[in-house]
């Protein structure tokens, strides 16, 4: 069982920066893909980023690539997004999620863990 606890979620204008943490209750630098996802009203939940740490090896959605940035921390099991450049459209709740395994899977749904959620709000 890993449990996840995001933070520094809030609102900022667009244009402005936040970064986004998620404690992990164990060790998952390597052996797990941790990831961030979001969802907005109405919409379904969609990957921001993943990471497999060990590897170095990182994925991002479309819509956030040269914006956003995951990184991991191994000596504080963190995991983080920093996220510059934000517009309204970022606006959702975003989580933080894992699965064990050697490799970063396509789908959310193969996600195992998943932590609570931040809300961002991005105002125009």
């Amino acid at each position: 069982q890993v449990k996840l606890v995001e933070s520094g979620g809030g609102s900022v204008q667009a244009g402005g920066s936040l970064r986004l943490s998620c404690a992990a209750s164990t060790y998952t630098y390597s052996g797990y893909c941790m990831g961030w996802f979001r969802q907005a009203p109405g919409k379904e939940r969609e990957e921001v980023a993943t990471i497999y740490a060990s590897d170095g090896i990182t994925h991002y959605g479309d819509s956030v690539k040269g914006r956003f940035t995951i990184s991991q921390d191994n000596a504080k099991n963190t995991l983080y997004l920093q996220m510059n450049s934000l517009k309204p459209e970022d606006t959702a709740m975003y989580f933080c999620a894992a699965v064990r395994g050697t490799w970063c899977p396509p789908l959310v749904q193969d996600f195992a863990y998943w932590g609570q959620g931040t809300q961002v709000t991005v105002s125009s």
